[in-house]
């Protein structure tokens, strides 16, 4: 009976707060067929608070797999227009999208990986145009993670996938404030802590930050007029969202062009059904010139070479190593908890929000203001216990953000 009251208060929690949905608003959830249980509750809920009508995208691993496997290799350079077609209207009328991401890591880990990529490509084009509504928040969209057995596998290889099914659950419910007596009303309260802060960064208007570390030497310039952003966004109606359940992070774009140095990996990084480790990027004025990886560098390399974009960096995130999710000492193999569990950094498409009037900026106008545009958005971790980032304004002023990993004001 606690189980499935959480469950409930979990799903309630992703619509009132997650999507906030709206009377008359349409809802697309996106979801593996394993967390229809959840998924349920979500329905019922986004319908007695108002929804007009809601979808479900069902999708299944192991139907995936076999088409990566045995489809012909053409498939892959293609992605089906009424998909793109149907999440455009949705966005264009103002409904909004709930994502359930419970994707096991090693899923693809036998599959060619230059299929993967060029279905990642694909997918890309095709879903550039709706992407843009999510990036500028233009409509209300949120992610939230459901346990499935080969996901907590790979978290807890050591126990029997009921028990580590379980126990991922009670991580979840823990992480995303579900196990409070009020879910709604502590993430009222970590919103507004996490705006307090955000504050803070955004009168500095730093022009750079500088990150150090026994691995990472890596200076990042920030354009004119970024804005840092956290927790919450709001739509074009002033109706606030979640976009991430859970959050921990404080977030801006860096300059596309003003980036230097090495940066080093601190967690794993699942990407296309593979998992990626230990791997370190360099880049010069702003461009990744070299990288490297323990496991998955093909992958790696992959992505990189996505389109343009994706040799920049779009997002550049402050996570403390001292948080609860980092506090749970857990690797998820997810990378919605893992980068809410450690500072972050996302090759690709930034967050035009995060400039002054961004989010009605034309793309074509996006390179002058150093906003990086891409087919892509994929965040990598890169916080750890010995990490300082220090800060530097306009006028000189050097200020410590981070020491030793968490925040240092």
């Amino acid at each position: 009976m606690d189980f499935d009251r959480n469950l409930q208060k979990y799903a309630e929690l992703a619509i009132k707060v997650g999507v906030n949905i709206q009377p008359n608003q349409t809802l697309l959830i996106r979801t593996p067929i394993e967390c229809a249980d959840f998924v349920r509750y979500a329905v019922k809920c986004a319908y007695e608070n108002g929804a007009r009508n809601v979808y479900v995208e069902w999708s299944d691993e192991e139907c995936s797999l076999a088409r990566y496997l045995y489809a012909p290799d053409d498939v892959f350079n293609e992605f089906p227009h009424w998909v793109s077609e149907q999440y455009v209207h949705i966005a264009k009328e103002g409904g909004a999208f709930l994502s359930v991401y419970a994707s096991n890591p090693d899923l693809l880990k036998d599959v060619d990986p230059q299929r993967v990529a060029n279905y990642q490509k694909a997918s890309g084009i095709a879903l550039k145009e709706w992407r843009s509504y999510t990036l500028t928040d233009k409509c209300k969209w949120s992610i939230v993670s459901v346990p499935t057995k080969p996901w907590a596998h790979k978290i807890f290889p050591d126990i029997h996938e009921n028990e580590a099914v379980d126990k991922l659950w009670d991580l979840i419910f823990k992480c995303t404030r579900v196990d409070q007596e009020d879910p709604i009303e502590a993430w009222r309260q970590h919103n507004a802590n996490l705006e307090t802060r955000t504050e803070f960064l955004n009168k500095k208007n730093f022009k750079t930050l500088k990150y150090k570390s026994s691995k990472t030497d890596l200076t990042i310039g920030l354009p004119e007029n970024h804005i840092w952003e956290s927790g919450a966004s709001v739509d074009p109606n002033g109706i606030n969202f979640n976009p991430n359940m859970p959050t921990e992070e404080i977030f801006t774009l860096p300059h596309k062009y003003e980036v230097n140095g090495v940066v080093h990996s601190t967690k794993p990084l699942v990407y296309g059904g593979n998992v990626i480790d230990d791997f370190s990027l360099t880049f010069k004025d702003g461009k990744i010139i070299d990288c490297s990886a323990a496991k998955g560098e093909e992958t790696l390399k992959n992505l990189i070479a996505t389109d343009e974009g994706s040799h920049y960096l779009g997002e550049v995130a402050l996570v403390p190593h001292k948080s609860p999710i980092s506090d749970t000492n857990v690797v998820f193999y997810n990378t919605l908890y893992d980068e809410n569990a450690s500072c972050h950094l996302a090759l690709g498409s930034a967050y035009a929000t995060c400039i002054k009037d961004g989010a009605n900026l034309p793309r074509e106008e996006y390179d002058k203001y150093g906003i990086n545009d891409s087919l892509t958005h994929v965040d990598f971790m890169i916080g750890s216990p010995d990490l300082q980032i220090v800060g530097e304004t306009h006028d000189g002023e050097t200020v410590q953000i981070f020491k030793d990993g968490n925040w240092a004001f």
